[in-house]
């Protein structure tokens, strides 16, 4: 009887397999390991903007709220992104002629808004509503960071599922008196976990927040 297969086929059959594993081992590497990159998520990364804006000189310099700005981040699922006419509510009187300003003035005088491009976000297909985590006590640095110390704005969280979903199973932690969330500075806050503990607990209570219904899927995916 004729033999069908070589001598080494069992050899070449076992190492390919072999190789094919290792391929699909390193592809899924590869894909893990971009997806939680800082070039996969982004964060750090800042954004060219038609106008250097400083938030460390607007918010930790002079003082100025973060809803000044963003002026819907109560009342709306977007937090907004400033108009002209608020820039302009200082800058038709301090550094009037800055060339960097220049953007500004000429969105005026066209009657164009400006063209901010946005730092944080999550994909078109996740449904996040600003009004909603603000109202009851999730403070701006949680997901923006410590903007008060950005002189350009960069994106301090990756905004991953998993990350949206380890709050959304135990939110206590994360929450704050809602007249207080454009605060940036909550170390004194976090020295005393007993209280931050106490707080969180009180204030799922009140809102009737359930880490239960915060996991399924059609919360964020609608």
């Amino acid at each position: 009887m004729a033999q069908i297969f070589t001598a080494s086929a069992d050899t070449r059959l076992r190492a390919s397999l072999l190789a094919a594993f290792l391929c699909i081992f390193l592809v899924v590497l590869l894909v893990g390991g971009y997806a939680d990159s800082s070039y996969g998520t982004l964060v750090g990364w800042v954004r060219d903007q038609p106008v250097p804006f400083s938030h460390e000189h607007h918010v930790a310099g002079l003082g100025i709220d973060c809803r000044y700005c963003h002026t819907s981040t109560e009342t709306s699922a977007h937090a907004g992104l400033p108009a002209t006419h608020i820039c302009m509510s200082c800058h038709s009187q301090i550094w009037t002629g800055a060339t960097m300003l220049a953007p500004i003035r000429h969105s005026l005088a066209a009657n164009v808004p400006l063209q901010w491009n946005r730092v944080s976000r999550v994909p078109d297909y996740v449904y996040f509503n600003h009004s909603v985590h603000v109202t009851r006590g999730v403070p701006c640095v949680t997901c923006h960071g410590r903007v008060d110390q950005m002189p350009l704005m960069s994106r301090a969280a990756p905004f991953q599922m998993q990350w949206c979903l380890d709050c959304h199973r135990n939110p206590a932690p994360n929450l704050r008196p809602p007249a207080e969330v454009t605060r940036m500075d909550w170390s004194d806050w976090d020295a005393h976990p007993e209280r931050h503990k106490d707080f969180g607990e009180l204030a799922m209570k009140t809102y009737g927040i359930e880490p239960a219904k915060l996991t399924q899927c059609n919360i964020c995916h609608r």
